[in-house]
């Protein structure tokens, strides 16, 4: 009777013992799995705020260039009245 008691024991001790190592690896995978999220987490907040940096940096650079091209605009202009008012004063000059 003690031997098959003692079978028991062993058993249970044995049963035990796996289910506290199977708790200990879940507990481990929990712990990855939650470090794992956190990284993730972390990486698509760096890459929103890549992406508007992008965005923002693009506009801006955009804007100067179309400010650039506005004066050039203006400057053509201003180039062409007066390249017409010097013809006229030379023509002026021949009246």
């Amino acid at each position: 009777q003690q031997t098959i008691l003692d079978g028991y024991i062993a058993q249970v001790t044995a049963a035990i013992n796996s289910v506290a190592s199977a708790a200990a690896d879940l507990g481990a995978v929990k712990n990855r799995i939650s470090t794992n999220s956190e990284f993730v987490k972390s990486l698509m907040d760096s890459v929103d705020r890549g992406i508007g940096q992008l965005v923002d940096a693009d506009m801006n650079q955009e804007s100067t260039r179309l400010s650039a091209l506005q004066v050039q605009q203006q400057l053509g202009v201003q180039a062409l009245s007066i390249a017409n008012n010097s013809s006229q004063s030379i023509l002026s000059l021949f009246r």
